[in-house]
């Protein structure tokens, strides 16, 4: 799925780490070689197979798991464990060259014939709504055992893209029967100990085949309250902050001089979702109304302190189809309340059932108050993260609203989907989709803009702002980036300050 969330993990024999937080002027615990990263949302297992949210990938992604492509920090596909690849005239066929030497964790070792096994697997294992990315795929072949052949059923400008997130990760066959408890990479970390809801420590592969990154354990901290998150920095507790989610701390960590602030912008869009299937909300006009009814410049400005970006559609200034159409349903709260009119609904109740985080609930009191000004009684249902919202809310689609955010890369394609929990349904959407992603470049660029057009004109959902990312580090630590362009939090290239 595409949302900030987390999946839950069974219980793992831990040693002790509280040592890890005793404090220092670099790094926790004194030790130069540890870094400690706060985050507020926990995966709930180690299983991105088969558990849909973010929160997995964002802690395992390129540090424990690689595929064969990865994206840089300006958002480029690189070379990871393909050292290179070249595309076939009609950009139907895709041959790697493979590294040499690299092993997984349990000694293993990497070839072609995994890579085989780890594409096919999406497709025949998989459980997530992710899985459909791997669709177009017609065939791996074992050329030889550091060559891999794949081969699509048609042209795909997303295919490789996609290969740079967690559909790409690469497998041990003999590595996969215990994955939400052992997960098994070739990244530079493995998976040390877990404490749950407190902790997860990665330690660096000694085998590891490429360079090795500078610390050698990071412990990803985990923490439900903002505040506490906050402080815990503050006290020296954790070295960064991974994601700031309470905007009025901002100051306070840019008036600090053991501090660096970096603000820059993520693919999430902090989405106010309709259940398009369920009356009265399958009806156009009461989405339209929804939409003009809330004041987003307001609530971004209560939410996140006006720090992020107003967008109109599943789309973010970085794409290369973005458009701004930000202005498309301008607050109009007397519009809205005609439109409820037209469609015989002058009075609704509502149900909006939201991921218990601290933007998402800033966000939902705003709405709900805009909203009822417009006689539309909005009841909210905050939902604990990341279990219950993804089972209630995105599973069963038990919901008439919802807010949570989309961090997924590209994700206006979950628009095609009638499945998915947005219950959407509109077959030239799914054209559209199908002829950008088989169409030249530029193509791909016209039909992608058609798509977001549509979406926004059928106020398929009501996209109340992109949020900033916004990270707070010790100043000893370097490495870190402005922009969160992939799922992963990659700590491959973080080092501290001589």
């Amino acid at each position: 799925m595409r949302v900030r969330a987390t999946a839950a993990v069974l219980p793992v024999l831990l040693l002790a780490v509280s040592g890890c937080f005793a404090g220092s002027t670099a790094t926790v615990g004194g030790d130069e070689s540890t870094l400690a990263v706060g985050f507020t949302a926990e995966p709930q297992n180690f299983d991105f197979t088969t558990t849909d949210g973010s929160a997995i990938p964002q802690a395992l992604l390129y540090n424990v798991y690689e595929g064969l492509v990865k994206l840089d920090a300006r958002g480029e596909i690189v070379p990871l464990l393909a050292e290179s690849w070249t595309v076939s005239e009609d950009r139907t066929v895709y041959d790697f060259r493979l590294r040499s030497g690299v092993e997984f964790s349990n000694g293993e070792p990497f070839t072609a014939e995994d890579v085989k096994f780890s594409i096919e697997r999406v497709k025949t294992e998989w459980t997530i709504s992710l899985k459909s990315k791997m669709d177009v795929v017609e065939r791996v072949d074992v050329v030889g055992p550091q060559h891999a052949r794949v081969v699509l059923g048609e042209p795909s400008n997303a295919w490789l893209f996609d290969m740079t997130s967690r559909v790409g990760a690469m497998f041990d066959p003999s590595g996969v029967a215990d994955l939400a408890t052992r997960p098994i990479g070739t990244g530079p970390y493995r998976v040390a100990e877990r404490r749950r809801g407190d902790s997860i420590v990665l330690r660096q592969e000694p085998g590891y085949w490429g360079e090795r990154p500078e610390y050698e354990t990071v412990v990803l901290k985990y923490y439900q309250d903002a505040t506490a998150l906050n402080n815990a920095l503050l006290s020296n507790g954790i070295d960064v902050i991974s994601q700031i989610t309470v905007p009025d701390s901002v100051p306070q960590f840019e008036a600090d001089n053991r501090f660096n602030v970096l603000q820059g912008t993520t693919n999430g869009e902090v989405v106010l979702a309709y259940n398009n299937a369920r009356p009265p909300l399958d009806d156009v006009r009461v989405r339209r109304a929804l939409t003009l009814g809330v004041n987003r410049e307001a609530l971004l400005a209560a939410a996140w302190g006006g720090r992020g970006t107003l967008i109109g559609s599943m789309v973010p200034p970085t794409d290369p189809w973005y458009e701004d159409l930000s202005g498309y349903y301008p607050y109009d709260p007397g519009r809205a309340r005609k439109l409820l009119a037209e469609a015989g609904n002058p009075e609704l109740n509502l149900r909006l059932r939201i991921a218990n985080l601290p933007y998402a609930m800033s966000a939902a009191q705003v709405v709900a108050s805009d909203l009822g000004k417009i006689g539309v009684d909005v009841r909210i249902e905050p939902l604990d993260f990341p279990a219950v919202w993804l089972q209630q809310v995105f599973t069963d689609q038990d919901y008439d609203l919802s807010i949570v955010q989309h961090v997924e890369a590209r994700d206006i394609t979950t628009f095609g989907d009638p499945d998915y929990y947005w219950g959407y349904d509109e077959p030239r959407v799914r054209e559209l989709l199908a002829e950008a992603d088989s169409g030249t470049p530029d193509e791909q660029v016209v039909k992608m803009r058609e798509v977001a057009r549509t979406i926004t004109e059928d106020a398929a959902a009501n996209w109340l702002f992109l949020f900033p990312n916004i990270v707070v580090a010790k100043k000893e630590v370097t490495g870190l980036v402005r922009n969160q362009v992939s799922e992963s939090f990659d700590l491959t290239n973080l080092g501290r300050a001589r």
